[in-house]
């Protein structure tokens, strides 16, 4: 079993063990070191094994951890060995609810002038065919229109020119296109690659104007240790850059520009996801299989989603209550940035669930494209993690202090019986036990939040700080109790 234990270190809960699979897990507490991808990654293991259960009505349940990836970073092609194959995962404010238009919180212009868009870049050939499908559907189509309105005049072809007038564009500041005209100069394609020449293609953007840039743990694990780490900005500039701190559970990092004495860095607005609403409108931009510059746009489809994802070497899990949307997001769009109606960043996009554990698309076997479920890491968790890492380097973990189970769904997280490797399920002194919490105790809800397995209460804790006092439901023997509980603290990723 594993533990939930949220001790000092990186939860052991957060990451999948390794060797036979144990029918427990800690809730935030301590684990084992992030490990850098492998030169040939392997596909991403499963997320903890439990079955979601049907939300309840005003509650999101758990998304099926076997089949969430993260958006797998797309391979970065190498001039001397061919491109190092990715793993399964991809990369996968608050404004006015609703449609687009409405003006950014507070007035004014947060954004700066747009950039130039980067130059053409060479795609490989699956790419490139793509590329002339595309092509070659739009002609058939507007062939098809051109030889429609020629035969209804037999004397001779008419045409029609548009009034050529903007203002039908609706280019307005508030646009969507106004919005990605405001945010393309500051959203960056990050290369990363390891020592051993393993790497793939990610996105972030600025987050300050002293150079950092906000991104995925995955994106840049590769090239945490002794790699090679680059950001391209939309004028077609490119930068070196350096791991400032990486947060394997909170699948968050921070790199920063060593030179960026001539890069033009205008941060991108920070919103509240906290306000977030289902049904408000998004925009993602990203490097979707290396295509820089791509925006897409949705919706809210849900908040509070749990999500357990891999980090794609083989030993870890990250853990998030996540904004989910229909924004098409596919690998490379890890590390990107949610908008939402105002231009201001709501999320860090980070995984996608796919239809199947395979497929791939564009001839990319092993990395599978969008199905309209993508999952965004709130900014406002987000932005929490990124300041202790800018500050410190290191992640810190609010916890409980108990190992759970994290196969089983449905009821509650059960705290083990036994802890792993002979420790105590309820670390002696630690919050939990100060509460009178005992092992076999199973918690159902988390304040107003209901919770229906091991990864959920790990993603609704996680939410919070340490030092934050929330009030825990459980059930003994089948009697419900609730207690009060001070959220300790464990911290770097072990």
């Amino acid at each position: 079993m594993s533990t939930e234990n949220e001790g000092a270190g990186v939860p052991s809960e957060a990451k999948p063990p390794t060797g036979p699979q144990p029918d427990s897990a800690p809730a935030p507490a301590s684990g084992d070191p992030t490990q850098a991808a492998p030169a040939t990654p392997p596909a991403a293991p499963p997320p903890p094994d439990y079955a979601p259960r049907p939300a309840e009505p005003g509650t999101a349940g758990p998304a099926e951890p076997d089949r969430t990836q993260p958006l797998p970073p797309t391979p970065a092609a190498h001039p001397e060995q061919p491109p190092a194959p990715s793993s399964p995962y991809a990369a996968a404010g608050h404004g006015p609810a609703g449609g687009w238009g409405a003006p950014p919180p507070g007035g004014g212009d947060p954004w700066a002038p747009p950039g130039h868009q980067p130059p053409p870049k060479k795609r490989n050939g699956g790419l490139i065919a793509a590329v002339l499908v595309a092509a070659l559907v739009a002609g058939g189509v507007g062939g098809g229109i051109g030889y429609w309105a020629a035969g209804r005049n037999d004397t001779g072809s008419t045409t029609v020119s548009a009034s050529g007038d903007p203002e039908a564009l609706n280019r307005k500041p508030t646009s969507v296109s106004g919005i990605a005209q405001r945010a393309l100069p500051s959203v960056v394609t990050i290369e990363a690659q390891g020592a051993s020449g393993d790497g793939g293609t990610g996105t972030g953007f600025v987050y300050d104007k002293q150079g950092h840039i906000l991104t995925n743990n995955h994106v840049v694990a590769s090239a945490a240790d002794g790699g090679r780490l680059t950001a391209t900005f939309s004028n077609g500039k490119k930068y070196d850059a350096e791991v400032i701190g990486h947060a394997q559970g909170y699948d968050v990092a921070v790199i920063k520009l060593k030179n960026a004495s001539g890069a033009t860095l205008n941060p991108l607005p920070l919103g509240k996801s906290a306000n977030v609403q289902v049904g408000d409108a998004t925009i993602a931009i990203g490097a979707p299989f290396g295509l820089s510059g791509t925006v897409t746009t949705g919706i809210i489809s849900a908040k509070d989603r749990p999500v357990a994802s891999s980090d794609g070497g083989g030993s870890s899990a990250s853990y998030m209550s996540a904004l989910q949307t229909d924004a098409s997001i596919n690998p490379g769009n890890s590390g990107g940035p949610l908008l939402d109606a105002g231009g201001n960043v709501i999320g860090i996009n980070s995984a996608i669930q796919s239809a199947g554990n395979g497929g791939g698309m564009g001839g990319e076997s092993g990395q599978s494209g969008s199905i309209g479920l993508g999952f965004a890491i709130p900014i406002d968790q987000a932005r929490r993690v990124a300041e202790d890492l800018i500050r410190t380097g290191q992640p810190v973990y609010p916890q409980i202090g108990v190992q759970v189970g994290m196969r089983e769904s449905g009821d509650g997280a059960t705290i083990a019986q036994t802890g792993n490797n002979g420790s105590e399920p309820v670390t002696p002194g630690g919050p939990a036990d100060k509460a009178g919490l005992k092992p076999g105790d199973t918690i159902t809800k988390l304040d107003d939040t209901v919770i229906d397995s091991g990864p959920t209460l790990i993603s609704e804790i996680w939410q919070h700080k340490p030092g934050d006092r929330v009030t825990l439901t459980y059930k003994r023997s089948g009697k419900e109790h609730t207690t009060q509980v001070t959220l300790g603290q464990r911290t770097g990723d072990k």
